[in-house]
């Protein structure tokens, strides 16, 4: 059986992968930061050295919020820019050939909005309140990228997901990113009796959002064939929805019949980020999962194991 090593095996998308069916045809490694910690490059290169596994997929970053990213930039520029570099220097120098990099669509440019195509990556500016994480993000694909030029029999590529959820997330709006920490403050505003729930900006924002058990699908079939896959590829349901549907349909799956207020003051970030699936689309893939459907998983989730 081939063995898959997939960093950050024990967050949102390595757990949701390796709790995906098709996930038994591969002997699945996923260490603990305890057991690996990606940022010691010579840790790293002497377990990939013992263990040698057939293909990664690299899953693995500190992630968070606007509030986070905002809080420290630094650590989500330093940390993250260290693992990635630490990750492809060492499975270069072990001679791992199938890799598949996990990106961001925050590494596209702020002013774009809609029909953001892979070839736009690094043609303006970032998006200031999570420049650093974009950052870091962009410096891995391109090694990704140069790796392959010089090797050419390298089937490493990079997927860049538009925004996740689902179980095993981060429902702390210190560290969640929109749909998890949305879920977390209609179900307090129900259980509290909360008649109101503030939204930031006036909810006009889009966004595009797709349930983790989808990319686990993709990731699956990007293993079986990595030669049919583009070198770069989004992924993601090419549609979007603004901020207030989103609040509204988790307040429909929870039951919560309170109203919202908008706090006008508050940062909301890009206007709108809707990733062109062009490739996606050539690829012959699209996910399965409707947002409704999605969010009532991920919140079933959340009762079972948030305290």
């Amino acid at each position: 059986m081939a063995r898959l090593f997939v960093t950050g095996g024990h967050g949102m998308v390595g757990s949701t992968l390796r709790s995906h069916p098709g996930i038994e045809a591969w002997e699945v490694l996923a260490p603990a930061r305890a057991e690996l910690d990606l940022c010691d490059a010579a840790a790293l290169r002497d377990w990939l050295a013992r263990h040698r596994p057939d293909a990664v997929v690299h899953a693995a970053g500190v992630v968070g919020g606007i509030q986070a990213n905002m809080a420290e930039p630094v650590r989500f520029l330093a940390e993250n820019a260290r693992i990635g570099l630490n990750l492809l220097t060492a499975c270069r120098e072990i001679g791992i050939r199938m890799l598949l990099n996990l990106s961001s669509s925050c590494v596209y440019p702020r002013d774009l909005g809609r029909g953001l195509s892979e070839e736009q990556i690094l043609t303006g500016a970032l998006e200031p309140t999570n420049e650093g994480y974009a950052l870091a993000k962009i410096m891995t694909m391109r090694l990704v990228d140069y790796a392959c030029r010089e090797d050419r029999s390298l089937q490493w590529h990079t997927l860049i997901p538009c925004n996740l959820y689902g179980p095993h997330d981060k429902f702390d709006p210190r560290q969640s990113h929109l749909v998890p920490a949305i879920i977390h403050k209609i179900h307090r505003a129900r259980i509290e009796g909360h008649e109101t729930v503030e939204i930031w900006g006036d909810g006009s924002a889009r966004r595009e959002f797709m349930y983790a058990g989808d990319l686990a699908e993709a990731i699956l079939r990007a293993l079986a064939d990595p030669s049919a896959l583009p070198p770069v590829m989004n992924v993601g349901p090419g549609v979007d929805h603004t901020i207030n549907d989103y609040y509204n349909v988790v307040a429909e799956v929870i039951g919560w019949q309170g109203r919202f207020i908008h706090d006008l003051g508050k940062p909301v970030g890009m206007r709108r980020k809707l990733l062109s699936v062009t490739r996606q689309a050539e690829w012959g893939w699209a996910p399965r999962t409707g947002l409704r459907e999605g969010i009532a998983a991920t919140y079933a989730w959340y009762l079972e194991h948030q305290p």
